[in-house]
């Protein structure tokens, strides 16, 4: 996916990018090849598998979900920044938390937001299963993300404590969604979260499949999760 390629196919979708916009996508783009030699961010490097995998896949997100207003998002487990950065620079109005357990990965982030020019960015080095408990953000966002972070039994421990009841749970998923689903219905529900929809297309160009899962909160968490690090992966609730 050329970088022409990637502004027609979105805004096909409604979502127009300005000339800026692009200009944030094309230096982010050599931000994460530059640092990727310094420190393990991403194996995709070539440029057009960039912009296809991680910032259009990203933005996919938006087109069965609103970002259209200044909604407050938690990002668990962002890695290089994805999903949360490039939906950041097309929809510039969301306040983005990320949170990531390895520390070098959050000097990148803050780094990368400081080159963009990204405002209302706040990027903090923590487990998921602490940062839950912490009433500073647990129950605090309108919405929370992750993408390729874990399967749903254990992403939604991880992620549906960070939601306010009302608000959002976003999971993005390859082919193995269905699966995985039938495995973590008995977690969203114990966790108070109810699946709404999910959404299934193509990835562009290679045709790979992609899975967006909307759930929303419907009631607290329980204060018993999230658990303490490491127990959501080894004894999950299935």
């Amino acid at each position: 996916m050329n970088t022409d390629q990637f502004k027609s196919m979105l805004a096909e979708k409604g979502i127009d990018l300005s000339p800026k916009q692009m200009e944030q996508y094309e230096k982010y783009y050599h931000l994460l090849v530059e640092w990727n030699e310094k420190m393990n961010l991403t194996a995709i490097t070539e440029k057009p598998e960039v912009y296809l995998k991680h910032f259009y896949d990203s933005i996919s997100a938006a087109f069965y979900f609103d970002f259209n207003k200044p909604l407050n998002l938690c990002d668990v487990g962002a890695g290089a920044g994805f999903p949360s950065i490039p939906l950041k620079i097309a929809f510039p109005e969301l306040r983005v938390t990320i949170v990531d357990s390895l520390n070098k990965r959050i000097t990148f982030l803050e780094h990368l937001s400081k080159e963009l020019g990204l405002e209302n960015t706040t990027f903090i080095h923590d487990r998921a299963e602490t940062f839950g408990k912490n009433p500073a953000h647990r129950e605090k966002y309108q919405v929370v993300m992750a993408r390729a972070v874990a399967r749903m039994s254990v992403l939604s421990e991880l992620c549906l404590p960070l939601v306010q009841v009302g608000g959002t749970f976003v999971a993005m998923k390859g082919n193995q969604a269905g699966e995985e689903l039938q495995v973590g219905e008995k977690a969203i529900k114990v966790l108070g979260g109810d699946l709404e929809s999910v959404h299934s297309f193509k990835l562009p160009v290679e045709e790979s499949e992609r899975n967006i899962l909307i759930i929303n909160k419907k009631k607290p968490t329980p204060k018993q999760y999230p658990r303490k690090p490491g127990t959501p992966n080894k004894t999950p609730i299935e």
